[in-house]
């Protein structure tokens, strides 16, 4: 049954738990209802980190509008995924203007709003929550009180055993070298919180006419917690696309194997599809396209060697053969998240060894750079477009195709960029010509 709010029918939404796992009524209605409705194409959006389940439900709503009259005549089906991920409150809403968007407080400080989403989504550890938030509140100068700071975020996002979740933190993998814990917290807590806050003070002042201002060893710290808390999304986000979506693309193909669908997601969200496709059973091809928006994952996770590390592949070599169609990834050189922090996160988590390299620049950026800032890397055979000459071809039949949108994905202020700039006809006309929907 489709959702009242919703402009678009027949929809449905599939939710699932941190592990993965499917809340089964969701699931059971969206099995028999796509064979009831006679659906022909079933698009499947899932939403990145930093947004709640109204949100979620907002962006899909937004972006599904215009699909019926761009393909009046196909039998199109909608989902919308919903998964447990984080929203930092105290950020603009992405897709509200900005002019009726509440401006976000002094930075380090951590809004009740913000505080109740991590006790939701970190259950059981209020006490720590409360810790953070006065250490936030008070930052106190000594550099003890930033190392107990990190303490006290690490402990929080762990993974709690037993679980899952541990197992799908990686982008990239080098033979013989386990996964482990983010590496900012095995360094100084405090040196991790001066350069991220050196970043963040780069960004405003390239975002605006005021000139460079002296960082805030606690604006680090707040990002510091917030690069933890998009760590522990991460490995959510890959745990529930295999575990979860995967699995439940399986058993539609067993409940209608008529049916075309196509994969789409923003931010994790892309990483939550993409991972999906590694939780396909054996011998399901019904999958007809997957969109990346935006991606929030390496570049490399499609390639089978690196090219700064032969030894090593991304996570999720060869899983774009598990399309009977092409993968799509949408870029744009406006998103600054994607250009500058997620580098700089992912430098900091461990995917670098080297603390010499600079928070901004192509060293940095090339080799720890993200799939939404400058496509698919190192996977031989993919294909460029920008976004006009995307809707104009004939999409490649498989493979991968990078596709430049940075002609619409590019408002939005520091420190995201156009990260969440992505509520535009021509997107959901991408999606339409990546399925070949008619």
């Amino acid at each position: 049954m489709a959702d009242p709010a919703m402009s678009v029918t027949p929809y449905w939404e599939v939710a699932f738990d941190a592990d993965g796992d499917p809340e089964g009524r969701r699931r059971d209605r969206l099995l028999a209802g796509v064979a009831e409705r006679g659906v022909r194409d079933l698009i499947v959006f899932a939403h990145g980190w930093n947004t709640d389940r109204s949100g979620a439900i907002r962006l899909y709503d937004r972006f599904f509008a215009p699909v019926p009259r761009l393909a009046p005549a196909a039998r199109i089906g909608y989902v919308g995924v919903l998964w447990p991920a984080m929203r930092f409150s105290d950020e603009p809403i992405p897709d509200f203007p900005r002019a009726v968007a509440a401006e976000p407080p002094r930075r380090p400080m951590l809004d009740k709003d913000t505080r109740h989403a991590l006790l939701d989504t970190f259950p059981g550890r209020a006490i720590l929550v409360d810790q953070i938030a006065r250490l936030l509140e008070q930052q106190p100068p000594e550099e003890a009180e930033l190392e107990e700071f990190g303490r006290l975020v690490r402990t929080l996002v762990e993974v709690v055993a037993p679980g899952p979740q541990a197992l799908f933190a990686a982008d990239t993998v080098a033979e013989g070298v386990p996964q482990s814990e983010p590496e900012m917290f095995a360094g100084s807590s405090a040196a991790a919180c001066e350069e991220f806050a050196r970043a963040l003070a780069e960004l405003e002042a390239s975002g605006t006419r005021q000139g460079f201002r002296i960082p805030n060893p606690w604006d680090g710290a707040h990002e510091l917690l917030r690069q933890a808390t998009y760590y522990a999304m991460k490995r959510r986000a890959g745990t529930v696309g295999e575990r979860g979506l995967g699995r439940v693309v399986g058993q539609l193909a067993q409940a209608a194997p008529g049916v075309r669908v196509h994969l789409v997601g923003h931010s994790f969200g892309a990483r939550l599809v993409s991972f999906a496709l590694r939780g396909l059973p054996e011998g399901v091809r019904t999958v007809k396209s997957v969109t990346l928006l935006q991606g929030a994952f390496s570049h490399y996770a499609f390639a089978a060697r690196l090219p700064h590390d032969a030894r090593a592949g991304g996570v999720l070599q060869g899983q774009q053969n598990r399309v009977d169609g092409p993968l799509v990834c949408c870029h744009s050189r406006h998103d600054a998240a994607l250009g500058t922090m997620y580098p700089l996160a992912s430098r900091m988590a461990g995917d670098s060894r080297s603390a010499a390299e600079p928070v901004m620049g192509r060293v940095l950026g090339a080799k720890w750079g993200a799939m939404g800032y400058d496509g698919v890397q190192a996977v031989p055979g993919t294909r460029a477009y920008t976004l006009a000459e995307a809707l104009e071809a004939r999409l490649p039949a498989s493979g991968c195709v990078n596709v430049d949108a940075a002609a619409v994905v590019r408002r939005g202020g520091p420190p995201a960029g156009a990260h969440s700039d992505i509520l535009h006809a021509e997107l959901a006309r991408l999606v339409l010509a990546a399925g070949r929907v008619r």
